[in-house]
């Protein structure tokens, strides 16, 4: 007698604000899959081929626990503008098959994702796990819903004419976000490398230090989105290591706009990233664009980052000056940082945690950088923060709140500062209260405009 297969069902109902084919094709194009894996997961894309047709597959690196794992799946059944289907070749279930239903509900769309799942012992295993299973599955989708709906939002906003965008410093942890974000939106995106290109892959050598970019390899681009610098807020500055942050910025920078600015056809905007940086510490002031540049080695990066973009100034090209503040994501950067270092708890603060923190989302960031590119009307330095800055000791606090878990010693500012020394001083003892009404006046609006909401979001900390 045939052993019976036993399979559990899991059905995720969700509506949204464009046609069915409009949702179809978002899931269709490339970037899809990275803008729908939730950043508490620490997931990585290993490869791709093929697309949702039947064919395709991809492989990501997934975490049983602290056990990594590759998934394998195989795209197998695909009906344009209704439906597709994925299967697990390889992996933790015993089976997994999940299919997307598309369908036009009311002027609106609706989608139903069906995931029917084996695990491996699936009769013998106790209660408790089948319901961790089918909770994780629930927070994913609850994830996805509200990702995917907010970015269709900002396309119907910002993507009704797709653009040519190049971008530098794609492989950073801003760039890694905001390239999904781009080609999902229909966009067509280039990345310039330092290393052997992939001309496929639409990417572009170029080497700031060497000063070599070959025009003749730049397609006809509408916009650039300029990223690309070394990393500042890790280990002690030495003098060597002080000059590498500046020359990455100056050298890359100025390459970039003379080549652009020299083109018969210029693209139309600029995006230079900058920082909040720039203004120094502040401490409780409240500061906006208009308000000087600091007198700290940051501020003074910033000052010669921004003015690097001269040339893109004087060729008519729109510039605008993205004057960062802290990305908050678990994948990478401060709150990865602050995470990883607390299985037990978390510092209290640092120093008297009075140093205000001018913190936003990385999907917030990216959606601002995007709305820049489109917002005629904004050009010059505009601050890209949240609208609520926090001090350190109300950041750690919340993290801690969120995350429930213990808030443990602070730590003294000497400490930082035998430790680090300067950088202790400019980064984490320093503050910065930024004002964002040029951004908010622009028409922006902000996924999560405070630091609880963004934290719950991207650390899936809210109730089912």
């Amino acid at each position: 007698m045939k052993k019976e297969t036993v399979t559990s069902v899991f059905t995720y109902n969700s509506t949204y604000p464009c046609s069915a084919e409009e949702l179809y094709l978002w899931h269709s194009r490339k970037g899809a899959l990275e803008r729908l894996l939730p950043p508490w997961e620490d997931t990585t894309v290993l490869s791709k081929k093929g697309g949702i047709e039947p064919g395709g597959r991809v492989v990501l690196k997934i975490h049983a626990g602290f056990v990594p794992l590759e998934y394998h799946a195989h795209h197998v059944e695909n009906n344009y503008g209704a439906l597709f289907r994925d299967i697990q070749e390889q992996g933790p279930f015993s089976s997994w098959s999940h299919s997307h239903f598309f369908k036009d509900s009311n002027g609106e769309s609706t989608l139903r994702d069906l995931v029917e799942y084996t695990l491996p012992g699936h009769r013998l295993l106790p209660p408790f796990i089948h319901t961790h299973v089918r909770k994780s599955l629930a927070r994913m989708f609850a994830y996805r819903e509200k990702t995917l709906k907010q970015d269709i939002a900002l396309h119907n906003r910002c993507s009704k004419t797709p653009l040519r965008i190049l971008v530098s410093g794609s492989s950073g942890v801003l760039g890694r976000e905001l390239i999904p974000l781009l080609t999902t939106g229909g966009h067509h995106v280039w990345t310039l490398v330092r290393r052997r290109p992939d001309v496929d892959n639409n990417e572009i050598y170029w080497d700031p230090e060497q000063g070599i970019l070959d025009e003749q390899e730049l397609p006809e681009i509408d916009a650039v989105i300029h990223l690309a610098g070394e990393y500042i807020g890790l280990g002690r500055w030495q003098e060597e290591r002080k000059q590498r942050v500046i020359d990455s910025r100056v050298n890359g920078t100025e390459l970039l706009t003379r080549t652009i600015a020299a083109r018969r056809r210029p693209p139309k905007v600029f995006l230079c990233a900058s920082a909040v940086g720039y203004y120094g510490n502040c401490r409780e002031e409240w500061v906006d664009e208009s308000h000087p540049g600091g007198r700290d080695f940051i501020s003074k990066v910033c000052n010669v980052w921004e003015g690097a973009a001269e040339p893109s100034l004087k060729a008519g090209i729109r510039t605008v000056y993205m004057r960062l503040g802290v990305g908050l994501t678990p994948r990478g950067g401060g709150l990865q940082r602050i995470l990883a270092s607390g299985p037990l708890g978390f510092i209290r603060r640092f120093g008297s945690g009075k140093q205000y923190i001018s913190w936003m989302s990385t999907d917030d960031m990216i959606s601002a950088m995007l709305h820049c590119v489109t917002c005629e009307t904004i050009e010059g330095p505009v601050n890209i923060a949240a609208p609520e800055p926090v001090t350190n000791l109300e950041l750690m606090r919340t993290v801690a709140k969120v995350t429930k878990r213990p808030l443990l010693f602070p730590i003294p500012s000497t400490i930082l500062t035998a430790i680090y020394g300067q950088m202790a001083s400019e980064i984490l003892l320093s503050g910065c209260r930024v004002s964002t009404k040029k951004l908010q006046d622009s028409g922006f609006t902000f996924r999560h405009p405070t630091l609880e909401i963004a934290l719950r979001s991207l650390l899936s900390k809210y109730d089912l």
